[in-house]
């Protein structure tokens, strides 16, 4: 098949599940696997050209809700009636499932059931550990400065952070994604920080754009330095590779807990 990935989650799917060589084309941010850097390149994930796209021919296209304002390239694909699939994985779960319907699709389902399941049963071992810690510190992320965004309880980072033996401080939100302001983090005071801004180059991220905000310098997570800026691409996509990131997490919130836990596999 001539696949083609309009943003990044999609193609770590794609990649996890064997079949980079049947991709033709990729959005401007998909950097993983190393390989994938080399195809066509079709514009930022939110402004893909779609003339390019049509241009290659694809057997399918696979997009994703997950990023927002996504909905128009669906629109322009509908419209052309070129075939596609879309992704919308706000859980751990989801993402199993959504390995699965892209392997049926190209014809690797036994490879998908076999990734899925490696997944999940990974999932469950993390978890495992967790339930035997006792103190679960607070964590806020932040996945945009301003507004400030931050994921609630309908989201794998509520997950992740579970099954790293800690708590997502907005999880009592019912929302995939929140949108808050300041003083609502102050009030909350967590125990850490998390900064991994989705779009910005990591090196960009400074701990000092959070500082300069009123009062943090009393926040909890701020006077025990545990404010810490993550790899956007180990928490902010929808694929097998936020376990990369869990595993991550869990050893910098609880490194004796989980320091002889080793990354599967199929995901080194």
């Amino acid at each position: 098949m001539r696949l083609i990935s309009i943003c990044p989650s999609n193609t770590e799917l794609v990649a996890y599940l064997g079949l980079t060589d049947q991709l033709v084309g990729v959005d401007d941010f998909s950097d993983w696997p190393t390989s994938v850097q080399n195809l066509p390149k079709l514009g930022p994930d939110l402004s893909i050209d779609i003339d390019a796209l049509e241009s290659l021919k694809p057997d399918l296209v696979l997009a994703s809700l997950s990023v927002p304002g996504m909905e128009k390239n669906i629109e322009a694909l509908q419209e052309r009636k070129i075939p596609h699939l879309v992704f919308n994985a706000n859980s751990l779960k989801e993402i199993a499932e959504d390995l699965h319907t892209l392997g049926t699709a190209c014809g690797v389902e036994k490879r998908a059931k076999e990734i899925s399941q490696d997944y999940l049963l990974f999932v469950e071992h993390l978890r495992s550990i967790a339930q035997t810690i006792s103190y679960k510190p607070t964590l806020y992320w932040e996945w945009w400065p301003n507004p400030i965004f931050t994921p609630g309880m309908i989201n794998w980072l509520t997950e992740i952070s579970q099954i790293a033996g800690g708590r997502n401080v907005f999880q009592d939100v019912e929302l995939a994604s929140v949108q808050t302001d300041w003083t609502d983090i102050i009030q909350r005071n967590p125990d850490y920080i998390f900064m991994a801004w989705v779009g910005v180059a990591y090196e960009r991220i400074k701990p000092a754009h959070l500082l300069k905000r009123p009062q943090a310098n009393e926040l909890r997570a701020v006077e025990q330095e545990q404010l810490h800026v993550m790899e956007e691409w180990l928490y902010c996509r929808p694929s097998p590779r936020l376990l990369e990131g869990a595993l991550k997490l869990a050893q910098l919130l609880h490194p004796e807990s989980y320091r002889h836990v080793e990354l599967p596999s199929f995901l080194k």
